[in-house]
């Protein structure tokens, strides 16, 4: 039996907005992110980004609040018309390919963990 818990959209944000702040490749740039998929129970660790980002208590948190409510970013920029559609596609997919791997016996790559299930 196998548990899985999907943070795949929030990582990829995280990625891509630590990224851009630090100048990096999002596709070789990797933050962690804990807690479940709504706001604030969405948790970065930004201080085990990789490769390492150095920010203010100012930078970190508002990167943390960008990274919280991306999401509220992208319905205010389609003004209310729709939501990260592509964004969660894609990393659906990312997701798919990861748990496919997992289950083949590998780690399916990155900060990932599979536990088997007392």
């Amino acid at each position: 039996r196998k548990l899985f818990g999907v943070t795949t959209l929030d990582v990829c944000r995280a990625r891509t907005f630590v990224a851009e702040a630090e100048g990096l490749d999002p596709l070789k740039t990797t933050v962690p992110v804990v807690g479940g998929h709504a706001g604030t129970t969405i948790v970065p660790l930004l201080s085990q980004a990789n490769p390492g980002a150095a920010f203010t208590d100012e930078e970190r948190d508002a990167l943390t609040h960008r990274i919280m409510f991306g999401g509220d970013e992208v319905v205010q920029a389609k003004a209310g018309g729709g939501s990260a559609t592509l964004s969660m596609a894609y990393t659906g997919a990312e997701f798919a390919d990861r748990v496919m791997a997992g289950l083949a016996g590998g780690g399916g790559g990155g900060p990932r963990r599979w536990e088997p299930l007392q």
